[in-house]
């Protein structure tokens, strides 16, 4: 079976497995950000169990492995919540949003967090000379700043959730790797099926880097100002 006949058999199936990776990944990320910045704020604010918790939380995420947090969430969380006889259990896509949204979340906040301190802390005292409250201040004046500034590691975070879902097709979740071994296991043609795969992951990754570095040229411009 040669290359061109693969493609013809496989790409539908890869198409409907990049609409579940799509799916996946927009709605890990969405909540991923909120998260994140929550997190990042939780870890500099005043309140110390607040610090702690979201130091702790980055710490536990980014010291373990996204294939370990996959098979916690899928089998460790239901089989703790049925342990007080409750009947719980989690769809694949439930489970994999999830593992990707809260280990995304642990990357954004220190990226949000890198992002504010950035920022000179200088507009933070002129603020509250003026007679804003600190956390006024933060939303107001350096938060957007900080959003600004950290937008180019927030597209490449963006890139590695988006390949990050091929780990979570081990709960079998439908997403493109999935679907990719359903068809190498009918057929056997595996080094033409992982070969459009790559060019397949190749030509999103290709797309996402180049609209980030216009994004990035675009805010450049801007903080320069007109000429």
């Amino acid at each position: 079976m040669d290359l061109i006949q693969v493609m013809r058999e496989v790409f539908p199936l890869l198409v409907r497995g990049m609409i579940v990776t799509v799916e996946t990944t927009v709605a890990a990320l969405v909540i991923a950000v909120i998260l994140g910045l929550f997190t990042c704020l939780a870890g500099l604010s005043r309140i110390l169990p607040l610090r702690l918790c979201a130091r702790f939380y980055i710490w536990a995420v980014r010291g373990t492995p996204l294939l370990v947090q996959t098979f916690f969430v899928y089998f460790g969380i239901p089989q703790l919540v049925q342990s007080f006889g409750a009947d719980f259990r989690l769809s694949p896509m439930a489970a994999g949003i999830i593992t990707l949204s809260l280990n995304a979340a642990a990357y954004i906040a220190e990226i949000f967090r890198g992002g504010i301190q950035a920022i000179d802390y200088g507009q933070m005292e002129a603020a509250r000379s003026l007679g804003l409250s600190h956390n006024r201040a933060m939303f107001r004046i350096i938060l957007p700043q900080a959003v600004r500034v950290s937008i180019p590691a927030m597209v490449n975070q963006f890139i590695i959730s988006l390949k990050d879902t091929s780990i979570v097709s081990v709960i079998s979740l439908a997403e493109i790797v999935y679907e990719a071994k359903i068809y190498i296991g009918r057929t056997m043609q595996s080094f033409a099926t992982w070969t459009i795969v790559g060019l397949v992951y190749l030509v999103i990754i290709t797309v996402l880097s180049y609209i980030s570095r216009h994004v990035e040229k675009r805010l450049d411009y801007g903080s320069k100002g007109p000429r």
